[in-house]
């Protein structure tokens, strides 16, 4: 691991998203209707989005354990493709970049292995940071 004993404590703020992309308006009435056969989709891929920024550090060798003071999980649906957002927020001496985009990454694959049943054609796509606040740079991607 980095060093990061000499760092200040900051606010840190990280926002990533993943898209998953489904094959068919049914599976996107489905999950609007609950009638997904795995259950409620948005709300257990949200279970399971905050289980994968809390275990980041347990999975990613090179991730300081740190307090994760703040998650947020939504969702976007726009035609065929459903944007995952989460924002990730802690006061301490390293980001949680890594946190966010595991979060992002955990819901995209818990949606897919809910929604496989009923959609074999379900695609992830563009893991990515999207903003990160606090430490020595800002960093914005939109």
């Amino acid at each position: 691991m980095v060093d990061i004993t000499h760092k200040a404590i900051t606010l840190r703020t990280a926002v990533a998203q993943a898209v998953v992309k489904v094959s068919s308006q049914a599976t996107i009435d489905a999950i609007n209707t609950k009638t997904v056969p795995k259950g409620d989709v948005f709300a257990m891929s949200k279970a399971a989005g905050l289980l994968g920024v809390k275990k980041t550090p347990e999975l990613l060798p090179d991730c300081h354990p740190l307090p994760i003071e703040y998650t947020d999980i939504s969702y976007q649906i726009n035609d065929l493709e459903i944007t995952v957002l989460i924002t990730v927020k802690t006061n301490y001496k390293t980001g949680v970049e890594v946190e966010a985009m595991h979060g992002a990454s955990v819901v995209a694959l818990n949606m897919y292995d809910m929604l496989k049943p009923i959609d074999k054609g379900i695609e992830i796509h563009h893991i990515r940071l999207l903003k990160k606040t606090g430490g020595k740079s800002d960093i914005t991607n939109t």
